[in-house]
């Protein structure tokens, strides 16, 4: 039966495009959501495969800053390996002479997220990179600027075309290239993993408590489930607004153009106040406030936490959830009234609430650090001969 099981499950597992490494007995919650497990390889697109030239271009252009609009801002300015491959400020840096208006999410095993971005804009690295790339307030780029600054890089016109054949470097393989690099940042040697993989050492009796916790009491595996620890859907938890946006000019200014940018109505412009996340995508009122569930393998480097980096550690985040969650503009009834009804008061111990952040500390290991390339320069195009 246990066996059948396992198989089940696995299959559910491939069904959504996760690759699962193995099952522990630790892994069978008595709920019903896709169980914790150790996380195996990322899925490969079948239309951008991996090739050891294509993921060596992409690293080269994921820290260069040419790709952006005044070729001073690349993926890593936003997506630090220093900063747990995020950005460590409650509300990312944006493109010079701007401010985001949102957390930097790492991208540490974004390769197996199907949902990209906090309300699941983009449904792949391929598509992800270019809205980063090109977007107004991070990098600003232009798709026929970037082009014409990589054909005067020797070193890139030669690789474009080993890669992709292109004569030019075209921007869209670019993202590809990216991409590929991107699905190498992959991080599955956690003491959770160890402990899932049949090595019971792994986990100290803290974290061992813990996790039945996560599972239990605290109920965190209702929307952090699966290998990746989320379920990818969308949830209101009350969170209040960015605080930013009470006393700094320039994150207003952006917060009102995304405002103008997303395409809210006119009445909704005068009075909104807070980041009415997935309401933008689907314009229903009942997604007011809704965010993705992020995943939580290598949260250990990546704080703070949460759409608009209200909290700074996990003490902070285990507080919120025992307390059953805040009160936003979109809780409150003022615009909508759809916090999810799955938080509510857990009633944790002192004891509990450090059990369970030692279970959280298990899920990432050793930070993934790189050495950052030498980029190659400019030169001239070669003069045409007839």
């Amino acid at each position: 039966m246990k066996k059948d099981r396992n198989t089940s499950l696995m299959a559910l597992a491939a069904s959504v495009g996760i690759a699962v490494a193995g099952f522990g007995s630790a892994a069978f919650a008595d709920v019903g959501n896709p169980p914790l497990a150790a996380l195996g390889l990322p899925p490969i697109p079948l239309d951008n495969p991996q090739t050891e030239a294509k993921i060596e271009l992409g690293k080269l252009l994921y820290f260069d800053p040419r790709i952006g609009g005044d070729a001073s801002v690349s993926c890593a300015d936003c997506h630090e390996q220093k900063q747990g491959w995020g950005f460590n400020d409650s509300i990312s840096r944006g493109y010079p002479g701007v401010i985001h208006w949102r957390n930097s999410q790492t991208v540490i095993n974004s390769a197996y997220l199907g949902k990209l971005f906090w309300t699941g804009s983009a449904s792949s690295l391929e598509s992800q990179a270019p809205s980063a790339a090109l977007g107004a307030i991070s990098g600003n780029g232009e798709r026929d600027m970037v082009e014409a600054r990589l054909a005067f890089i020797p070193d890139y016109v030669e690789r474009f075309n080993d890669v992709f054949g292109d004569e030019w470097p075209k921007v869209n393989n670019a993202f590809r290239a990216i991409a590929a690099f991107e699905r190498t940042l992959i991080h599955n040697d956690t003491p959770f993993d160890r402990y899932m993989n049949g090595d019971t050492s792994a986990l100290s009796e803290e974290a061992i408590r813990g996790l039945a916790l996560f599972e239990g009491k605290a109920n965190c595996i209702e929307c952090h489930n699966g290998p990746l620890m989320t379920d990818q859907a969308y949830y209101n938890l009350g969170i209040e607004r960015a605080e930013e946006w009470d006393y700094n000019g320039m994150a207003q200014i952006t917060f009102r153009y995304e405002q103008y940018a997303k395409g809210v109505t006119e009445e909704l412009y005068r009075i909104i106040k807070d980041d009415a996340g997935l309401y933008y995508r689907t314009k229903e009122v009942v997604d007011m406030g809704k965010f993705r569930t992020p995943p939580l393998r290598y949260t250990l480097y990546t704080a703070p936490f949460m759409h608009n980096g209200k909290f700074f550690d996990f003490e902070e985040v285990v507080d919120f959830y025992n307390d059953g969650g805040g009160e936003n503009e979109f809780t409150d009834g003022t615009l909508a009234s759809n916090k999810t009804p799955l938080l509510k008061p857990l009633g944790l111990t002192d004891d509990e609430k450090e059990d369970l952040v030692a279970f959280l500390e298990s899920l990432s290991g050793e930070e993934l650090r790189i050495e950052t390339p030498q980029l190659p320069p400019y030169a001239p195009l070669p003069a045409a001969y007839n």
